[in-house]
């Protein structure tokens, strides 16, 4: 078995935002996500969690389809695999529960 595989998903509040927003989304670039984010995310260290989050199976990016003759730089989009929203769910459901079991 895969020593990474035995380990448990870690997801720090950064790569929650991220995941919450491409889960809403679908498919967003790194710039578009730190202005939806309303100052959760910031310019300088998005595109790091974005690179962590890709080695860790949580997102996927490809570059944005342009047309031939745009003359544009393509951006890199990113959209969540099925393990990321995974660990997104069962995150937010252990918030959810560790949050009840504080309030009896």
């Amino acid at each position: 078995m895969n020593p990474k595989m035995q380990e448990l998903p870690r997801l720090s509040s950064k790569e929650k935002v991220i995941l919450e927003l491409l889960a809403t989304n679908i498919s967003m670039y790194g710039l578009q996500l730190v202005a939806q984010s309303h100052g959760k995310l910031k310019r300088g260290t998005v595109y790091v969690t974005l690179g962590r989050m890709e080695e860790k199976g949580f997102i996927l990016s490809e570059p944005e389809k342009l047309s031939d003759h745009s003359g544009l730089v393509p951006r890199r989009m990113y959209r969540p695999t099925p393990f990321g929203l995974r660990v997104l769910e069962i995150w937010m459901q252990l918030a959810q529960k560790f949050a009840w079991e504080a309030g009896q």
